[in-house]
């Protein structure tokens, strides 16, 4: 065990060594861990499925984006584009192809961490060659420092303007839809499924339709296809007596109608004639696929449809319970056919892979230490506070920060749009989802109960154990926390002074000793050091990861956990 151990400090060590190549050290990482399980056993396809009994998903019910490609993945690990920010939908990026495997990429956004890399399919649609942004009048969220041009900057960072050839959604051809930007039309919210809004086409490329909240902020924005099942031509939700979500000028007595709400606005409504929903999937319970694991998206599984809706199926992922289990459009591009992975050269993960590895001595069963909660940057790990599929981390959402912090392209023109939190209306009382403001920063998780708290006047709080409550459960007010720093800092000197970032730079060995000087903590340093939890580390650290796995007393768990929280608002503020 100790010579794993030792591995894997190696790993990490060359890892903070090499920064510079981004991408290279995570997939070397990976595939020490990945390429072993696939070739350990002849395991088949057509032999897992006469075992099982089952059958595969036919080819017939994959969109073209889903199945096999029909030519190679020609882009290299270097090249330059631009492409969809998924966590951002209304920005196109400057990227760089950070690696490649099979018929997929992962994508670094320039100037950010690894952490925010993501990937897609060479032939994805969220993906164009530089100039595409300007050529179509598009918003490009830009490098830092400066003016940019594009030759200029890829000769200055010694880089390369991927190919227009490579990007196969240029010769897609494009059917009339009868939609234009600007139309009006009614749209489920995606981050909250329960709401039909009133919303614009902000965009329309191609087959493609970015929809905008009228008077919600860009952060709600989402492309789709022109048969989308989440967008609805006016007056669908009353004649469905379904409620209407509507802009924030429309609150009682104010009578919200698309009548008057055209002339006010000067809009044109998208016609009915141009919603051709696509129709229901054809998938049934029981068909097997491959899937890409939205939790280590550098994986792809066997997996089973456990569950069907009319544009939606749950997927089950072989071998693994199902609280693993997740809902997915069955358009997605991470859902493919039976044998995709072997066609493409891209490792498939079975359930007949064994985890053990020497090195790898993730707690998690199932898991084989491939992966990180802190995304791509780490490519493997073994304790249960980095495992992306520990109890601890299951359902947490957004645990890296929001990418860009408040930051917003200098592209952007016209007034600031409003936060849709803060314009929400509904012609029937809001669900909870619908709350009410919420906190400054750019996360849509915060709960609905956070929200009405946050209603009601600020006071300081009179105890550290107060406070850390409200800093947990119910997110910033920086109008207030001055008054607490000010107070609670006496308490924990050491935080004073120091920010998030300056701690995110910090190695192993800075960490234990902040923790060492903390009050009544001097004892746990050495726990730190054990773990290996740098920066980075010690800053994503829930209450109850330091009580329950680092097996830190409450006592000081929330003076350690305190700190953090007061570091993280030092940059806030």
């Amino acid at each position: 065990m100790e010579s794993g151990d030792e591995e894997e400090d190696n790993i990490e060590e060359e890892e903070e060594k090499v920064k510079s190549s981004k991408g290279r050290r995570a997939a070397k990482v990976a595939r020490l861990v990945i390429a072993p399980l696939v070739k350990k056993k002849n395991w088949s396809w057509s032999a897992y499925l006469e075992e099982e009994r089952t059958i595969a998903a036919p080819l017939k019910l994959f969109k073209e984006h889903q199945s096999f490609p029909q030519s190679r993945n020609g882009f290299k690990v270097g090249m330059k584009l631009e492409g969809l920010d998924p966590c951002h939908p209304a920005l196109f990026c400057v990227l760089t192809v950070a690696e490649v495997q099979g018929y997929r990429i992962r994508l670094h956004f320039d100037g950010y961490p690894e952490c925010y890399d993501f990937w897609v399919n060479a032939d994805s649609w969220d993906v164009k060659p530089p100039g595409w942004c300007e050529k179509t009048s598009l918003k490009l969220l830009l490098p830092k420092d400066g003016e940019f041009n594009w030759n200029t900057y890829v000769k200055n960072c010694r880089g390369q303007l991927a190919p227009k050839h490579l990007f196969k959604s240029l010769n897609t051809s494009v059917t009339p839809s009868g939609f234009r930007a600007g139309m009006k039309l009614e749209a489920v919210d995606r981050k909250n499924p329960s709401l039909i809004c009133v919303a614009t086409i902000a965009a329309a490329v191609d087959n493609r339709l970015l929809i905008h909240f009228d008077n919600w902020d860009d952060s709600y924005d989402y492309w789709c296809d022109a048969s989308s099942p989440y967008i609805h031509p006016l007056g669908f939700c009353e004649e469905a007596e379904l409620t209407l979500t509507t802009p924030a000028d429309y609150k009682p007595p104010k009578v919200f109608t698309w009548e008057k709400y055209l002339e006010e606005t000067g809009a044109q409504a998208a016609p009915a004639r141009a919603f051709k929903q696509r129709p229901p999937h054809g998938f049934h319970v029981g068909m097997k696929l491959e899937a890409v694991d939205k939790r280590n998206a550098m994986l792809i599984r066997v997996s089973t449809i456990s569950d069907v809706e009319d544009h939606r199926i749950k997927i089950h992922f072989d071998g693994w319970s199902e609280e693993y289990d997740y809902w997915l459009d069955a358009d997605s591009p991470d859902l493919h056919p039976v044998g995709w992975c072997q066609k493409i050269g891209h490792p498939l993960q079975h359930p007949n892979d064994s985890p053990v590895l020497p090195g790898q001595g993730c707690p998690t069963p199932g898991c084989s230490g491939v992966g990180h909660i802190r995304g791509p940057r780490y490519g493997t790990h073994y304790t249960a506070v980095s495992c992306p599929y520990s109890d601890l981390n299951l359902n947490k959402d957004g645990l890296v920060p929001d990418r860009l912090n408040g930051e917003r392209p200098v592209t952007l023109s016209g007034p600031p749009r409003h936060r849709r939190a803060e314009t929400l209306t509904q012609t029937h009382p809001p669900t909870p989802s619908a709350g009410t403001p919420e906190p400054p920063d750019t996360r849509t998780d915060a709960c609905p109960q956070a929200r009405s708290v946050r209603e009601h006047s600020v006071c300081v709080v009179d105890s550290l154990q107060q406070f850390l409550h409200e800093s947990v459960f119910w997110g910033w007010e920086p109008p207030r926390f001055h008054l607490c720093w000010e107070k609670h800092g006496k308490l924990l000197p050491e935080a004073l002074g120091l920010t998030a970032k300056r701690v995110a730079k910090w190695n192993t060995e800075e960490v234990a000793s902040f923790v060492r000087e903390l009050p009544g903590c001097r004892e746990h340093a050495a726990t730190f050091r054990k773990e290996l939890i740098d920066g980075k580390a010690f800053l994503l650290l829930t209450q109850s990861d330091i009580v329950k796995i680092l097996s830190i007393k409450l006592g000081p768990a929330l003076k350690i956990y305190n700190s953090i929280l007061m570091l993280k608002s030092a940059d806030e503020e």
